[in-house]
């Protein structure tokens, strides 16, 4: 197999010259200066020649078609496919990653897969997807590359999914966002140490994220909080978390409360219990929030879609795909005829299970 040629790695933008020969890199709040040759905390972003270059820019390490349903996104197109990719590395440094093999990585190798942006918007229409995801790792590193995807995607008539931690600065987040139809972002947790000794980040700058995406933005956002026993999982915290996303964002944007397993360099602590999510979707609930839903488990009630009005079950799930589809055709409870917060097609996609890789090319 072929590495890329980092020499060849188109510029990227978000970045200013230093003095010494060295640039700082704008793009999140690390701010890396870097001498020539160097890369930043991400891996991927490189001082070359006297400018930031975009080492993995048209590399994938991998494409899979997924129910939208696995980024997680419930209000979104229920039961569609989405075609799935991502690069390598990552801005954060998450002791729990739960994909760390790849946001981890440090070989160029990993990125096995070279694909134009107009290739992945070509395959996503052929495959008989909705939309194509970015995740696995956090897309905001690859910015430059997903914002041409997204174009390429959006003249394919597809949608743009980013899966994120929202680590990233304004000016970079307004270009990256811009391209996007919908978000799910990892609120890691509501605590600033656990962002400081867990993840290397830091956490305003994910709830300024949240706050710029659901008040300045279109794009449909849901958010994702893996629970860790022993580090986020408490009352208190996923009170306040609950809280916090009502009273600033709104009842009605989606929250999923999903199981920790043992990964990364986070080994010693146990997978989360099922009581424990179903303990977190009932303070969330209780919060004021309208759709809060468990993950990473087998738990029927917790992955319903309630009418916010009547009670009813407006949509039930199985296992990350669509079970059962109640809504009407504007999106309202057949029961009660009150709106469900989504968006919403008039006919609801053919469900799609399992997962499956593919190759491109």
């Amino acid at each position: 197999m072929n590495t890329p040629d980092t020499a060849q790695a188109p510029p990227a933008r978000y970045w200013h010259t230093l003095g010494n020969g060295r640039i700082q890199c704008e793009l999140c709040p690390r701010a890396c200066r870097l001498r020539p040759g160097q890369r930043g905390y991400c891996f991927v972003r490189q001082h070359l020649d006297g400018q930031m270059a975009l080492t993995t820019y048209g590399r994938s390490s991998g494409f899979c078609v997924d129910p939208i349903e696995k980024k997680p996104l419930y209000h979104l197109a229920p039961g569609a496919a989405v075609l799935s990719f991502g690069t390598a590395g990552c801005n954060l440094g998450c002791r729990f990653c739960q994909n760390w093999q790849i946001s981890t990585a440090r070989e160029m190798d990993t990125l096995s897969e070279a694909a134009s942006p107009e290739t992945i918007a070509t395959a996503g229409r052929q495959l008989g997807c909705q939309g194509v995801a970015y995740t696995y790792n956090d897309p905001v590193i690859f910015t430059e590359y997903a914002v041409d995807v997204a174009e390429a995607c959006h003249r394919q008539g597809l949608l743009n999914i980013a899966v994120t931690a929202g680590y990233i600065c304004p000016e970079a987040r307004a270009d990256f966002f811009a391209s996007m139809d919908a978000a799910n972002v990892d609120l890691k947790s509501f605590r600033p140490d656990f962002y400081r000794r867990l993840t290397g980040g830091h956490l305003e700058t994910v709830l300024d994220t949240l706050r710029y995406l659901v008040h300045d933005t279109d794009v449909w956002v849901e958010i994702t909080t893996l629970i860790i026993p022993g580090l986020n999982d408490s009352e208190a915290e996923l009170s306040d978390l609950s809280t916090w996303v009502a009273t600033e964002l709104g009842p009605d944007v989606p929250l999923h409360f999903t199981a920790f397993h043992p990964a990364a360099r986070l080994t010693d602590r146990p997978p989360t219990a099922p009581a424990t999510l179903r303990r977190a979707r009932d303070l969330g609930l209780a919060a004021g929030l309208r759709y809060v839903y468990t993950g990473n488990v087998d738990d029927a009630a917790g992955s319903a879609t309630i009418c916010p009005n009547c009670g009813a079950v407006v949509i039930s799930r199985r296992r990350l795909s669509l079970d059962q589809y109640h809504l009407t055709s504007e999106g309202r409870c057949p029961e009660c005829d009150c709106a469900v917060a989504g968006r919403w097609q008039a006919t609801p996609a053919r469900p799609f299970r399992g997962r499956q890789p593919v190759k491109l090319g």
